[in-house]
């Protein structure tokens, strides 16, 4: 694996063995924690993540191995945010963060036909109506009333008829007490060895805004935070492992030999299917880490003595900022795509702590 001498703000590469945590920066704790790729982003950045709420077993179980957290809840959030014997250091917490699940509004999925709709996801969770899912998230927020709060989501909320329930989110958060705003950010220009755009909805509580309020625009006054990231672009040769990824299914292969470096197989089918399949470009970072990689066979392939292959699960990893000394209990690629980078969540926490936090 090559290595560029590039200083980051935070490594990519990395461990939990060896990482050192301050926890002097405040209190977090986590909901749709997934494998804690937020969480480990807030203790790279010097927070102390109290803990989690999770709904799906699996999830908790590597959740905890990893983490050891102080509070661990296996439950919907519905039932989470009526608690009555939440313990008083989450009603004191800096920041409440969230990644409420998002596949309703992805343009890779149904969209619009889903809205609504109970849906369960592979490990056997409850139903549950993904796209109010966010909303039960401010619930909780207006009950805890930490100082800020995030929330990550797909760029597909932005999109069409989506933007209906960015609107409601505002108006909820105000309604919560709060000062809202979004971001759609791009992971690459942040350290990580990935291009994966998401947006960040960030809270700050308004009896705590006055002294950061500016001017927006005519009719507009918002507490000001700068978010901007512009760290040098990390290219897949960088991450690249001598060992080979899962092969590459043969009903994509031909696809494959035709793609030019980055391109997708869709080009070369007749009815533009095989729209997750990319043939690698190792001097541009990997595309978004999906949790299908693998099991559906979709994901991001390079050829090696005349044969295809998939990213490793080391590759998979770096690409995510995940640290490479995780212990997994189940599908890596999985619970790697479904979670937040760790260095994405870093390099905001760093930002709010900076412009906000420290100066309360």
């Amino acid at each position: 694996m090559r290595e560029t001498n590039v200083k980051h703000n935070f490594p990519y590469k990395w461990t939990l063995r060896d990482a050192v945590f301050t926890k002097d920066k405040g209190k977090v704790f986590s909901c749709f924690a997934c494998g804690g790729g937020s969480t480990m982003g807030y203790k790279l950045a010097g927070f102390d993540v109290l803990g989690c709420n999770e709904i799906d077993p699996k999830m908790i179980e590597a959740y905890k191995a990893n983490h050891n957290p102080k509070y661990a809840y296996l439950e919907p959030i519905q039932t989470f945010k009526l608690r009555t014997d939440l313990p008083d250091e989450l009603y004191n917490l800096d920041i409440l963060d969230g990644s409420p699940p998002c596949s309703s509004f992805s343009m890779a999925g149904n969209r619009e036909k889903d809205w609504g709709k109970e849906k369960v996801f592979r490990e056997g969770q409850a139903e549950q109506v993904l796209d109010t899912l966010f909303f039960d998230f401010i619930d909780l927020a207006k009950k805890l009333q930490p100082k800020v709060v995030i929330a990550e989501n797909v760029k597909g909320l932005l999109l069409g008829n989506a933007k209906d329930y960015v609107r409601q989110i505002y108006r909820e958060f105000d309604l919560a007490g709060y000062y809202v705003q979004h971001w759609l950010l791009d992971a690459s220009k942040m350290g990580v060895p990935q291009r994966r755009e998401r947006v960040f909805f960030i809270a700050l509580r308004k009896d705590l805004a006055e002294p950061f309020m500016e001017q927006v625009d005519m009719f507009t006054v918002l507490p000001k935070l700068k978010l901007e990231f512009n760290e040098p672009i990390i290219p897949y040769k960088d991450i690249e492992t001598l060992d080979l990824g899962y092969n590459a299914p043969p009903s994509v292969i031909r696809l494959l030999e035709q793609c030019k470096d980055g391109e997708c197989c869709n080009i070369y089918h007749p009815k533009g299917s095989f729209s997750n399949y990319f043939k690698i470009d190792k001097f541009k970072p990997l595309g978004t880490v999906t949790a299908s990689f693998k099991r559906s066979s979709s994901g991001y392939f390079k050829k090696v003595d005349g044969k295809w292959y998939g990213i490793t699960i080391k590759e998979a990893c770096l690409a995510q900022s995940y640290p490479i000394d995780y212990d997994f209990k189940f599908d890596p690629y999985y619970l790697i795509g479904m979670s937040v980078p760790p260095v994405m969540t870093a390099q905001i926490a760093k930002q709010i702590y900076e412009q906000w936090l420290s100066k309360l």
